[in-house]
């Protein structure tokens, strides 16, 4: 028995004191990107960097991850944190993936306090560039905002009850803005005027917008919207003519949240515990996703950012449309199959691949309580979860594995938002705090108090120049680095 904790401790020694290691490098895809190499153990990322740009014959930049811990210095100190101990006689597998084309820098201040509405913001969110600003609040007004000199643009009425949702088109011709009576009004933010009437239809509130993906339009397609509700039906407007060309109805309790998919899919979620999968051509039920055991509060697409940004491209910035929405989807969506994460009452999150089966990836527990919401990365790589529980949690986009739980806020944290560059992350809360947050080290980078009550809405611009709040104190909060 000596003899074998004697071997066992030489192994261990070995492989913590072993000076090189076989490792091969491998895309998003599991490609290979040639054969195996022995490196020094102490080889840094910016070493990594060069090795890589010499077998792909090319001058990108990269980060580099070991299962889902990247290495941001030695990769001795990354294979230090695997929780079990690596033998480094195995061959280690390196992924490598595109770095962000450009790099965003954390909020730190806050610019502009803009009081206006009247009642709690609910909602606020910028357009697909990051160079125009909605917000919608109790007061039952939507309010655009000019971010040049951060001062109030247009004050829009129509609706009779509190707004509970608004969504920028893609192309950022409209803003389709929903309301507590069941009413879609469709605004033109240049002018802030009515697109014709309101969308009326829906018997109760609407909790969710989603516009058509650019590139899902054909050619003279018409522009449209899909809008779900508390009176269990999801529909689906033509916002020119004015007119609801579907209603979906199969759910049993009220729909929750609704996406549209860049694979021209539609999903909803319910208090009824299923997702269903629509095809919008028709309304055709394609499948239903069950697992969770309550509501289903929440969910997000792997592909929401590509969708999001339409034809705009984050790689020429300045430019409003920078080409072919479709090859803009495809550059920025990644490769591999749609993922979709969900969040519910039942403290859990499901990860699916929808598109082709009802079966989930995998159940992701940890939550003490329920989940708000859910987001992806905008590379897809990474999976953040807000909940009542006061804490975010990060998950591997791909697999589902729990990676940390971000600590600091003291009451529930009601929404989350991705930067630009997948590097950060901005949470706000019951305690009126606004938190950056580093994922890299997954620790907190700046506190950013201010609002005197509850922070109900956080949206970073795609660009990743500025962060907006808005919340119970009735005051949009503008944040720059």
């Amino acid at each position: 028995l000596l003899y074998t904790i004697k071997f066992e401790q030489m192994n261990m020694d070995k492989t913590l004191t072993d000076s090189k290691v076989l490792v091969k490098f491998v895309n998003n895809e599991g490609e290979n990107a040639g054969a195996p190499l022995e490196i020094p153990l102490d080889t840094t990322s910016s070493q990594l960097q060069v090795l890589v740009n010499a077998l792909l014959t090319a001058e990108d930049k990269y980060q580099f991850h070991v299962s889902e811990f990247e290495v941001t210095e030695s990769l001795r100190k990354t294979l230090s944190q695997q929780e079990d101990t690596l033998n480094t006689e195995n061959v280690i597998e390196i992924r490598y993936e595109p770095q962000a084309v450009f790099r965003v820098k954390a909020v730190t201040r806050c610019t502009s306090s803009i009081p206006g509405h009247g009642e709690a913001v609910i909602n606020a969110a910028f357009n697909n560039n990051g160079t125009q600003l909605a917000s919608g609040s109790g007061d039952a007004s939507v309010r655009f905002w000019d971010l040049t000199t951060e001062s109030p643009l247009h004050v829009c009425k129509a609706h009779k009850q509190w707004v509970l949702v608004i969504a920028w088109h893609p192309a950022s011709l409209y803003v389709a803005s929903a309301c507590k009576k069941g009413d879609v009004c469709i605004w033109e933010p240049k002018s802030g005027t009515l697109k014709g009437k309101p969308l009326s239809g829906h018997k109760k509130y609407i909790s969710s917008l989603a516009w058509q993906p650019l590139h899902c339009k054909g050619p003279g397609g018409a522009t449209l919207i899909a809008s779900g509700s508390k009176d269990n039906t999801i529909k689906i407007w033509d916002v020119v003519r004015g007119q609801c060309t579907l209603t979906l109805s199969s759910h049993t309790q009220g729909v929750t949240s609704i996406k549209w998919s860049g694979d021209n899919l539609i999903y909803s979620a319910s208090q009824d515990r299923t997702i269903k999968v629509w095809r919008p051509s028709d309304g055709v039920l394609c499948r239903t996703l069950q697992g969770h055991g309550h509501w289903v509060n929440t969910m997000a697409l792997s592909t929401d950012y590509a969708v999001r940004i339409g034809a705009w491209d984050p790689a020429l910035q300045g430019r409003e449309q920078s080409g072919d929405p479709l090859t803009v989807y495809t550059k920025y969506k990644g490769t591999g199959e749609e993922f979709m994460v969900s969040g519910s009452d039942d403290f859990t999150l499901f990860l699916w691949q929808p598109a082709k089966s009802n079966k989930p990836v995998c159940r992701m527990t940890g939550h003490q309580q329920l989940i708000n919401q859910v987001m992806f990365s905008p590379n897809g790589r990474k999976i953040a979860s807000a909940s009542f529980d006061k804490s975010v949690k990060v998950w591997d986009g791909k697999s589902g594995k729990f990676i940390s739980t971000l600590r600091g806020h003291v009451k529930a944290v009601f929404q989350i938002s991705w930067s630009a560059d997948n590097k950060l992350l901005v949470s706000g809360s019951s305690d009126s705090t606004v938190k950056i947050w580093c994922m890299r080290t997954f620790s907190l980078l700046q506190d950013l108090p201010g609002h005197a009550d509850e922070v109900y809405t956080v949206d970073w611009s795609p660009c990743g120049s500025r962060v907006v709040s808005g919340g119970k104190d009735k005051v949009l909060k503008l944040w720059r680095a």
